[in-house]
């Protein structure tokens, strides 16, 4: 976790995004088929050694997702519903991964970005010029085909069910 001071107040399109990451993610969970380990509100132990993760309060896991994820990849660069999205998808699946999601649904809407896991300048400007509900229904769809092949390769549905409605949502 990031030791610098909590704002004062968080941007609102943050706060909204990570409502729907805790209520995603919730409770404490140690599930052994999940290879993310024990978790709670989508913070692992395993990323976060030096934490109590079972202890954890929300208040907390925000700080954490507004310093480590939020500010470090920028996600209020994008426009504010693919911003809060991309943020969800990539609590669940990494940041890589959610951003090749989103440069492959800029490809399914009309924009080449290179394919690379980077949500840099170039990823961010096409998704600045594509419009949001075109784009949102194509990363949806690229989610979703992403959790779909996690799930095969695997040779587990476990959770397939639950990403899908991450996905889909």
């Amino acid at each position: 976790m990031n030791k610098g001071s909590a704002p004062a107040e968080y941007p609102a399109a943050f706060l909204a995004a990570a409502a729907r990451v805790l209520r995603d993610e919730g409770a404490y969970v140690n599930d052994p088929q999940d290879a993310g380990g024990a978790t709670k509100f989508g913070i692992s132990q395993r990323q976060y050694p030096q934490l109590d993760v079972a202890a954890l309060t929300a208040a907390q896991a925000v700080a954490i997702y507004y310093h480590d994820w939020w500010q470090r990849f920028d996600y209020g660069a994008l426009p504010a519903e693919t911003g809060a999205k991309l943020f969800n998808l990539a609590v669940n699946m990494g940041p890589q991964e959610a951003a090749r999601c989103l440069q492959r649904a800029l490809r399914a809407c009309g924009v080449v970005v290179p394919e690379d896991g980077d949500l840099g300048p170039v990823t961010r400007a096409a998704a600045a010029g594509v419009a949001t509900a075109a784009l949102g229904a194509a990363l949806r769809s690229e989610a979703a085909a992403h959790y779909r092949l996690v799930a095969a390769q695997s040779g587990s549905d476990a959770f397939l069910r639950g990403w899908l409605n991450r996905a889909y949502e």
